[in-house]
């Protein structure tokens, strides 16, 4: 297996995070005291610029409520359950199983004057992946409990026995000074993390929205995600069961261009928790698959 695919298996295992944790291992060496997530140079395809700065589309957010600087509100019934904990196994081509991944919302808490959920994701390769790259990492997001916007981004990764630990403290002001041995970083009103990002999808009323737009910060770059619906009762099945599904396409631009060597498509449960059960990736080197196993 190319390195390449190591690499492409490695981000989709956890759904995105992994890629920031790619990067951040590579440049540990050049790492800086503080870090700047700027804006893209243009936005995709003649977003108004409103629109990024809000974090939403032109069409009605998962929500009909806004908050006073017009970033959505979420919907009070957000699917979030402390002590949820959901497991998934990566399947790449011809290989099963060579990934593992865990979702885990950990609590609701007060995160520095903020209502904030505590998200977590744990990433492991397996054999024969693990052999030629030994994957052990762990993400940690605080985001806010009314729009899922990042406060707080972690990456501690441990990546062919390379390790990093990345605290990031998201500020869109730079008013909000981060304490001296966490990094401060810039981000657009409105910014996701992966995890946060994630969450926030399930709350989407997608028979309201059609589609969605978001600035998103994976621990390394600030990118221009959309999502939009496919099919709203996609029959899908995976080692966790049968599920009608709503079936979203996610699309992500840089720098104002679409990235066209991969194609995310996420299904979410037809159910009250709207659970995340499949995630496919089309990219030039591999197809994959990240499937459920268990909710707890």
């Amino acid at each position: 297996m190319s390195y390449r695919i190591v690499i492409g298996v490695a981000a989709l295992a956890v759904i995105g995070c992994a890629a920031g944790g790619y990067y951040l291992v590579r440049e540990r060496s050049e790492a800086s005291a503080r870090a700047s997530a700027s804006a893209p140079d243009s936005e995709p395809m003649g977003a108004p610029a409103a629109d990024l700065a809000a974090g939403v589309s032109t069409s009605p957010p998962a929500t009909s409520t806004a908050g006073k600087h017009g970033e959505p509100v979420a919907d009070p019934g957000l699917p979030l359950r402390r002590g949820e904990v959901l497991e998934y196994t990566a399947n790449v081509s011809n290989l099963t199983n060579v990934a593992n991944l865990k979702l885990q919302v950990v609590e609701r808490k007060d995160f520095f004057g903020n209502n904030a959920w505590h998200l977590q994701a744990f990433a492991h390769t397996e054999n024969p992946l693990r052999m030629v790259f030994e994957l052990d990492d762990q993400f940690d997001s605080y985001s806010d409990a009314a729009t899922m916007t990042s406060l707080q981004y972690e990456l501690h990764l441990n990546e062919r026995g390379q390790k990093v630990d990345s605290v990031q403290r998201m500020t869109a002001t730079g008013k909000e000074p981060a304490p001296p041995d966490v990094t401060e970083t810039r981000v657009l009103p409105g910014t996701r993390d992966p995890l946060g990002m994630l969450q926030y999808l399930r709350n989407v009323d997608w028979t309201k929205t059609p589609e969605l737009r978001c600035p998103v910060y994976d621990g390394h770059k600030l990118y221009n995600v959309r999502a939009k619906l496919l099919s709203a009762g996609e029959a899908v099945t995976v080692p966790a069961g049968s599920y009608k599904t709503s079936k979203i396409e996610v699309r992500v631009f840089e720098n104002g261009q679409e990235m066209k060597d991969a194609h995310f498509t996420m299904y979410f449960a037809n159910n009250v928790a709207r659970t995340p059960i499949l995630l496919e990736a089309i990219m030039p080197f591999a197809t994959a698959r990240v499937e459920l196993q268990r909710a707890k």
